[in-house]
């Protein structure tokens, strides 16, 4: 993410998003009512010439601001659109006042313009530039025959796979299972390599073919083993994937990777939870009674709340009373347990009756 022009006064931040993981987080930032411009692709009547055109009309680009009633973001295909009604745009093409979906296009630079940019959204907004500086991480969990990648993304895990190979099992006499054994560990190596700017590798597993694995990296591609390390599971696949942000693996390798800090968050949380702390709030309405009483040491707020209910305000008085905030991902393990507590949840400086 690029900050092209900030204004703040006027209300106004002009950027540019680079990544998907970019897209995800304007998704967030973004709220209804906000104004949205950028260039856009529409398709508009051409009634010149002697002859009508196709029914269809032509595609033009042209710059485009609405204010907006609705944002999608879709995980899989990876687009963020924003509707609403049109407020900016050449008149003779467009009328305004009618609606229009502005898809979001990565490398493509759009302002946002907001009444008022909260605190949170602002320092969202930071860490989504922070975290285009730095690196990913991938997980590979891997059974005899078969691997599971885990890429680590802001918005949570990416997979990919399974991977397979055609291993025979140890007890059938097979005189090339070394040779699909190495082909099915450079399938996995391609997979690995296909993704730039990977900064730590976790192998793991329930077996010994995570410990294989490495020593093959270590003797053919040094560069790969420098940055792995292995860490044991007792399931494969995605279970085991799951399994290692539990044990914050990641975190440890990275401190700063969101994912492994909504997880650990989450997993703290729930620790207070199961100890029958009296230091606990969750729910909205035990949530912003305790912030509005000023109780609020920590508030973990799953992110498809921000905007739905209106929590913006209630954020920043946690923060202006020098309390923490953290947006938990609904795309993870740790937000769908946070989802099953209301959607929030708050660490108290003390105990509230």
């Amino acid at each position: 993410m690029k900050i092209i022009k900030q204004d703040t006064k006027e209300g106004i931040i002009e950027l540019v998003p680079e990544t998907l993981d970019d897209l995800w987080h304007l998704s967030h930032i973004v709220e209804v009512g906000d104004n949205a411009s950028s260039r856009t692709t529409r398709r508009i009547q051409d009634n010149t010439g002697d002859k009508l055109r196709s029914d269809r009309g032509v595609k033009k680009t042209f710059y485009l601001g609405l204010d907006i009633e609705n944002i999608g973001f879709h995980l899989f295909t990876g687009k963020l659109r924003l509707t609403g009604v049109i407020t900016r745009g050449p008149e003779d093409l467009i009328p305004l006042g009618s609606h229009h979906t502005l898809e979001v296009k990565l490398n493509t630079p759009i302002t946002i313009k907001k009444q008022k940019w909260p605190k949170w959204a602002i320092k969202r907004l930071n860490q989504a530039v922070d975290a285009s500086k730095k690196l990913s991480s991938i997980i590979v969990v891997l059974e005899d025959d078969s691997a599971t990648l885990g890429l680590m993304r802001q918005f949570g895990i990416e997979y990919y796979g399974p991977i397979k190979g055609q291993v025979s099992g140890k007890r059938i006499v097979d005189k090339n299972r070394q040779k699909n054994i190495i082909k099915f560990y450079e399938k996995v190596i391609e997979s690995i390599v296909k993704f730039d700017s990977i900064e730590s590798i976790v192998l793991a597993g329930p077996g010994f073919v995570k410990n294989d694995f490495y020593d093959y990296l270590k003797e053919k591609h040094k560069d790969l083993a420098k940055i792995s390390i292995i860490e044991s599971t007792g399931s494969g696949g995605r279970v085991g994937i799951s399994e290692v942000l539990k044990k914050g693996t990641v975190e440890k390798l990275t401190s700063e990777n969101r994912v492994a800090i909504e997880m650990g968050a989450v997993n703290k949380l729930l620790e207070q939870i199961g100890k029958n702390s009296s230091k606990i709030a969750y729910g909205p309405k035990q949530v912003t009674n305790a912030i509005n009483m000023g109780a609020v040491s920590e508030l973990l707020i799953l992110d498809t709340k921000v905007a739905s209910d209106n929590m913006g305000d209630l954020m920043d008085m946690v923060e202006n009373m020098k309390g923490t905030v953290m947006v938990i991902s609904s795309e993870h393990e740790g937000g769908k347990q946070l989802e099953s507590l209301g959607g929030m949840a708050a660490i108290l400086r003390y105990e509230i009756t």
